[in-house]
């Protein structure tokens, strides 16, 4: 098992590669909850994640021999950045394996940073098996996004700034792929501060750990299916999960939905961009997927802020959706002179302000004296919705809602 002195020595093989990054109190999110809310912005790490750490960490170690044949991993993204950037400050080799599908900038920054990438696999899992055919073929040293003890004492790192800059912390909350950062987290902080709560988050659509936690031993998913494609994956590690068992207090879930809405939150009142895997530990507090007291002093770690701008676009809209802040209706009028006057009328008395409008005379789903309308909508809120949406129907216009 991972121990304190494990992670102490890692700090300080880390120190001149990553940032001590900063722990923020948070009066929007305080307000909101009734909690004292500080937020980990591991976001502004080097190369926009923790990552950086647990793989510096891993390179440090390496032999000679390990060292002179270079090193090869699998990554959807945080991961690949860490050991290109970490390999390179070392002068190690690096050939990383992304998934076919990884955004565009992670693949882009990966290069950057020196390695050399393989694109294959729809996933994490298949890009991980194209990595093992490399390291076996190539003899290099598979650095493991996680399931390494040198990885989650790096990773580990965090929980040691976290009780340094905020000792009176009652919940720590971090998100879960494969464990690695919970699993470091956690032991820095149980075994200093035991009486801390650490809760851990995953996506619905990629909960392996609370699945394997029911069970008692590590389950792999048949697939995953989330916005947070930084925790992914479809299992839990095999060295994580004992750490997971012994040091985290709860495992918990978050939709995608509810991950969208923590991320607009992060853009509009905190100014600050985080990708999805970073956005769900305020997920979890946001929307109560816990309990926990007034007053409580709760640290969301955010442990990244490499989001794909296209990603980006698509969450936003999603989360303005979920918020009440962006309406698309279609409804159906009278293929006559005045007819959509009358319906903008409903919106000028609701102050609904329209982005878009498509009027479309030859759809195949009305009648042939009708015309069907498509209409996107800028609103202030749930409330200021459902008024519009039922004084529309009051008025005669069936509306379908679209999003």
């Amino acid at each position: 098992m991972l121990q304190l002195d494990d992670i102490l020595e890692a700090r300080e093989r880390v120190r001149e590669t990553s940032r001590h990054t900063p722990l923020e109190h948070s009066h929007t999110y305080s307000s909101m909850t009734g909690a004292d809310i500080h937020l980990k912005l591991e976001n502004f790490q080097r190369t926009g994640s923790f990552k950086i750490r647990g793989a510096t960490n891993r390179i440090a170690t390496l032999s000679e021999a390990q060292t002179d044949a270079g090193v090869v991993t699998a990554s959807a993204g945080n991961h690949a950045q860490g050991v290109a950037l970490a390999a390179t400050r070392s002068g190690v080799d690096s050939k990383i394996v992304m998934p076919e599908h990884a955004p565009i900038s992670k693949v882009k920054a990966t290069k950057n940073y020196g390695a050399e990438v393989v694109l294959s696999g729809q996933d994490y899992n298949e890009a991980a098996e194209r990595a093992h055919e490399i390291e076996r073929a190539e003899d290099r040293t598979y650095v493991h996004a996680f399931d390494d003890e040198y990885v989650m004492a790096g990773q580990g790192t965090i929980g040691l700034e976290i009780l340094e800059d905020c000792p009176d912390v009652d919940t720590v909350v971090v998100p879960i792929g494969g464990g690695g950062l919970i699993s470091g987290i956690a032991t820095a902080i149980k075994e200093q501060k035991p009486e801390t709560r650490v809760i851990g988050v995953q996506a619905d659509g990629a909960s392996s750990v609370a699945k394997s936690l029911e069970k008692g031993e590590p389950i792999a998913l048949d697939g995953v299916d989330t916005i947070a494609d930084g925790i992914a994956t479809r299992s839990v590690g095999e060295r994580t999960f004992p750490h997971i068992q012994e040091y985290v207090d709860e495992v918990v879930t978050v939709s995608d939905p509810e991950i969208a809405v923590a991320l607009v939150y992060l853009l509009e009142r905190s100014k600050t961009v985080v990708e999805g895997a970073g956005a769900v530990p305020l997920a979890a507090v946001l929307f109560e997927k816990f309990q926990y007291d007034a007053d409580e002093t709760i640290v969301p770690a955010l442990c990244g802020g490499n989001i794909d701008l296209n990603t980006l676009t698509n969450v936003i809209v999603r989360g303005l959706v979920e918020t009440g802040r962006y309406l698309k209706i279609r409804t159906v009028l009278k293929d006559q002179p005045g007819a959509l006057e009358d319906l903008l009328d409903v919106f000028t008395a609701h102050q609904a302000n329209i982005y878009a409008i498509h009027h479309d005379r030859t759809s195949r789903e009305v009648e042939m004296n009708d015309t069907e309308v498509e209409i996107e909508l800028e609103m202030r809120g749930p409330d200021h919705v459902d008024n519009f949406l039922a004084d529309l129907r009051d008025s005669g216009y069936p509306v379908d809602v679209l999003a």
